[in-house]
């Protein structure tokens, strides 16, 4: 198995990022010849504005589903928000929804709306794409624990801008170019 020239870890069969450092592994092997598009890890702001882009459009609909459950069962909304007093966790009907979607569009497509708008897409860490497991774990820190699961990312794996749950389901979150 190879090593990686940056940190020394050995690299897994058909990595294309260092699973330690994050360096990609097409740059360590750039005396040979590359016919595959290039990756490249998209930034933190493409990353909020794609998460941004879908808490619109999702929180719209959720808007109106909510209005329409109020009207036929006003106890329900409150009954939904009741454990959103924990620390950094948030459960209620809104992180079901979205849960739910994330882990549809990403382990389908491996975009949802606003990765699409921002031309970024999540694959496992070998470039293969997302399936609905590794969707459904990298869309638990997202939907449920967002702020704890940004906050242990930055400071854990800055190189490699991974998330918690990005890291635990063995996702990035990369680049589409076309060519």
């Amino acid at each position: 198995m190879p090593f990686c020239k940056h940190c020394g870890v050995e690299l897994s069969e058909g990595a294309v990022y260092c699973s330690n450092c994050g360096v990609s592994v097409e740059s360590m092997l750039s005396a040979v010849p590359i016919s595959k598009p290039r990756l490249e890890l998209a930034s933190w702001s493409e990353r909020f504005i794609a998460w941004l882009i879908d808490a619109i459009i999702l929180g719209i609909f959720i808007s109106v589903i909510k209005f329409f459950v109020w009207v036929a069962w006003p106890a329900f909304v409150w009954a939904s928000d009741f454990i959103r007093w924990i620390p950094f966790v948030d459960i209620g009907m809104d992180n079901v929804i979205f849960f739910l979607y994330w882990t549809f569009m990403d382990g389908i497509s491996g975009q949802s709306i606003g990765k699409s708008v921002m031309r970024i897409k999540v694959t496992q860490l070998n470039d293969k794409p997302a399936d609905l497991a590794h969707a459904a774990i990298e869309s638990l820190g997202k939907a449920f624990l967002l702020p704890l699961d940004c906050i242990v990312g930055w400071f854990l794996y800055p190189r490699k801008k991974q998330r918690l749950f990005n890291y635990i389901s063995e996702t990035i979150i990369v680049r589409i170019f076309r060519f």
